[in-house]
């Protein structure tokens, strides 16, 4: 499969690069400077993979890198950026609506504050106490509900290196929804309550990025699951 990489020297997109490479994928890196990929990746990885060295948010050039791809992970910009971020992924969205020659898969970088609270339909990020910079992933969101794309966005919590995880353990994977455990008895709190409980869990969504980059590129073909959902990981220990 073509894949590109928007953001390709990122601590989630140089990751998503390097397994695209062992999975024997044809992968393409959307980035900024070919110095800082290829001190990342390696000789042996950079030498697999096709470079583009231009401008994000330029739409011909975004739009040129896209022909002939059959997904697009999108892993540039964060929302320290504001606006810029939220730029960055109109364009490349927009040029993936615009090109006959992409196949429509894309995976965007979201946060876990994007998943709803289990027993409740409210989304973390509209909760009390949550840091209002994050309402630009909800912009995103909202960008993507509008195309016809076949999209998903990752919506991890704190994203940590593999070398931390605890084990034993096993994965779950949701969508939509916190990939955790909730009592029915949430439903009673209130949105500030519900926001303190949730805060108390927050360690329990750390992930690994290599667990991130592994989940989008284990649902890359085109109507999957994952269609239009939001996409959470977390960890359970196995007894």
């Amino acid at each position: 499969m073509k894949i590109i990489v928007f953001g390709a020297t990122g601590n989630t997109g140089k990751r998503v690069l390097a397994a695209g490479v062992n999975r024997g994928h044809e992968m393409t890196a959307f980035v900024r400077s070919l110095e800082k990929l290829n001190e990342q990746q390696g000789e042996q990885t950079a030498s697999k993979v096709k470079v583009i060295t231009q401008n994000i948010m330029d739409p011909q050039s975004v739009y040129d890198a896209l022909r002939h791809q059959d997904a697009a992970v999108i892993a540039a910009g964060n929302v320290s950026q504001g606006e810029e971020f939220i730029r960055i992924v109109d364009n490349i969205v927009t040029q993936c609506e615009n090109h006959p020659l992409f196949s429509g898969r894309v995976w965007l970088m979201g946060g876990a504050g994007l998943l709803e609270i289990p027993q409740t339909n409210i989304m973390g990020n509209d909760l009390p106490g949550f840091p209002p910079m994050f309402q630009y992933h909800n912009q995103n969101l909202n960008r993507l509900q509008q195309t016809k794309l076949d999209w998903s966005i990752m919506c991890p919590g704190t994203m940590i290196d593999a070398a931390e995880k605890s084990a034993p353990y096993h994965q779950q994977v949701t969508a939509d929804i916190l990939p955790l455990p909730f009592p029915e008895t949430v439903r009673e709190l209130s949105e500030a309550e519900l926001a303190g409980y949730v805060f108390s869990r927050i360690q329990e969504l750390d992930v690994a990025y290599e667990d991130v980059a592994d989940c989008m590129l284990d649902n890359l073909e085109t109507g999957g699951p994952f269609k239009g959902k939001r996409v959470g990981i977390a960890y359970r220990r196995e007894a």
